[in-house]
């Protein structure tokens, strides 16, 4: 469902502590940012109206948090639910920050220095209406390897999804990105771990009778580990070949 506009979101955001205004000038600062800067940094990568981050961070003032969408019009919702979740527990807002940016362009924000210790990733759009859109998920391998730059050697990814394309796809996305996934379900509810977290995603997909799936991948180190092609590189390699392949045919045909 489109979200509708919400004129006072940038001008609430703004007057928000913990929101970040202009997260292009902090690569490389970002522990800096925090309260704290020694603490393990943690983010979520689409973190929609803020239920699941609200919480994690809340009970968790041991870690820094950073919460990522790319609008306003949700992040908007999110930081009101952190600011419930904080009073709730009778804490100040000083482990956790949201921002607004195109997460296919994070390398931009975030860069090797910025250490992050574990990233979560739930419910991201699916984007299984054709292949071509596939390059657009949270999970593909050009996202994936994006992530090693600043995710440190044996960082997790945590990933929940209802979608059964997604999850498939992403089974073989994260090997060919140099993870290794530790620990997967296609039912998460079945055998329900702690520290599971349930979303309002997660609750109406559910009492839809959706199971939802997720996996645990731990980021291996080395360039080697990454054994990703991209199809189009596949497609020119394979026509490189074809040519090459004539070539020597005809070289053949010429001697005979």
């Amino acid at each position: 469902m489109r979200m509708r506009f919400k004129p006072y979101a940038h001008d609430e955001l703004m007057a928000a502590d913990f929101h970040v205004h202009e997260p292009l000038i902090w690569g490389g600062r970002w522990h800096a940012q925090y309260a704290r800067p020694e603490q393990p940094f943690v983010l979520e990568l689409g973190c929609g109206k803020g239920g699941f981050i609200s919480q994690l961070a809340s009970a968790h003032p041991e870690n820094n948090y950073l919460g990522i969408d790319i609008t306003d019009k949700v992040l908007i919702l999110a930081k009101r639910k952190i600011e419930a979740a904080y009073q709730a527990a009778g804490r100040p807002i000083d482990n956790v920050k949201i921002m607004s940016t195109d997460i296919e362009r994070i390398k931009g924000v975030l860069t090797p220095e910025d250490t992050v210790s574990r990233i979560y990733i739930n419910f991201c759009n699916p984007w299984s209406k054709n292949a071509s859109s596939n390059k657009h998920r949270l999970t593909y391998p050009r996202q994936l390897i994006q992530y090693r730059a600043f995710l440190e050697d044996g960082g997790e990814i945590y990933f929940k999804t209802d979608d059964d394309d997604l999850f498939r796809d992403s089974l073989e996305y994260f090997p060919a990105s140099g993870y290794e996934i530790t620990w997967k379900t296609f039912d998460l509810h079945e055998n329900e771990p702690a520290w599971n977290i349930r979303t309002e995603h997660e609750g109406m997909f559910t009492e839809m009778g959706i199971k939802i799936k997720a996996l645990i991948a731990r980021k291996l180190p080395g360039d080697e580990t990454v054994t990703w092609i991209e199809p189009k590189v596949l497609k020119k390699m394979a026509a490189a070949e074809a040519d090459a392949a004539e070539a020597a045919a005809h070289g053949e045909t010429a001697d005979a």
